[in-house]
């Protein structure tokens, strides 16, 4: 069952700049900045009265952003990954991943195209 819109991924070429412009301009709060084995780098922020993500920003430092543009997906939280990778599927959904993925601290993430290409993204939070 899909609970709540997780997070939009935003793409951007420097993460310092970026999380100044969110959090100094925008007034948001940085929850978690995390560099992935990748050589990605992970900036989560969210309003200051709430706990919930509400924008990834994803950074490869300073290379430039890649063709696929700049909003990169819409994500939504789920309570079971895998049933709804089975479900997508049963609904012959062009998957990304087959599979979760394991990030972070235990997350699990999938992602999957919507009808016109887009890129969604199932996300399942660790256990705690």
């Amino acid at each position: 069952m899909i609970h709540k819109l997780e997070h939009i991924g935003v793409m951007v070429k420097d993460m310092d700049a970026s999380i100044r412009f969110y959090t100094e301009v925008l007034g948001l709060k940085l929850v978690k900045r995390k560099a992935l084995a990748d050589g990605v780098e992970l900036g989560f922020l969210s309003f200051p009265d709430s706990d919930q993500v509400e924008i990834e920003l994803i950074g490869r430092g300073h290379d430039g952003l890649p063709d696929n543009g700049i909003v990169h997906h819409i994500a939504f939280t789920v309570s079971d990954i895998q049933v709804e990778i089975d479900r997508l599927k049963s609904h012959g959904v062009r998957l990304m991943d087959e599979t979760p993925r394991t990030i972070l601290d235990g997350d699990l993430i999938a992602f999957f195209f919507g009808p016109d290409g887009e890129r969604l993204e199932f996300f399942q939070p660790a256990a705690k």
